[in-house]
């Protein structure tokens, strides 16, 4: 009988050893997930809040926006603080060059004639003046962005940009 109780407590303590053991392994595996997960979540406020202040034809709103989130992109291409796959790390870095090059033209728009030239984003509508200068710019970041948001949180919630008005 005695045997029994103390297997019975050897059983015990070793599964509390066994689960403390996975708790460990859990919140180290956890910490830098769910503070890539919060670095996701401010991305997403940083996406919507661009895209409102820029469908808003608001300069200085987007300029603000855009100042926010170059530093958040920065540190996730950097790929120290945050680690995310390599490829994550590029849209970053890539997102982190538009931003800073809309940023430039924004606070001198003389400057509108070196905007790079990008693709356009069909599916993305285009931007009112004054921002029409760095239209296909912005529509990139936020494209590569929602990308980039994609692989922080598993899904980008869409863009809250107005819906297109058919032309007949």
């Amino acid at each position: 009988m005695l045997g029994k109780f103390a297997r019975g407590i050897a059983v015990v303590v070793v599964g509390g050893v066994l689960a403390l053991a996975g708790t460990g392994v859990a919140s180290a595996d956890g910490k830098g997930t769910s503070s890539t997960e919060a670095a996701g979540e401010q991305v997403l406020q940083l996406r919507d809040q661009l895209a409102r202040a820029a469908y808003a034809g608001d300069v200085a709103a987007t300029q603000r926006s855009l100042g926010g989130m170059s530093p958040l992109l920065a540190d996730l291409a950097a790929g120290q603080k945050y680690s995310i796959q390599s490829d994550a790390q590029q849209a970053a870095a890539t997102g982190n060059d538009y931003a800073t090059e809309a940023s430039r033209i924004l606070a001198d728009p003389s400057k509108a004639g070196e905007v790079r030239q990008l693709p356009p984003v069909p599916e993305i509508p285009d931007l009112p003046p004054p921002l029409n200068l760095v239209s296909n710019l912005l529509k990139n970041l936020l494209k590569t962005v929602t990308s980039l948001l994609a692989s922080l949180l598993g899904a980008a919630p869409p863009l809250p940009v107005p819906v297109p008005v058919p032309v007949h």
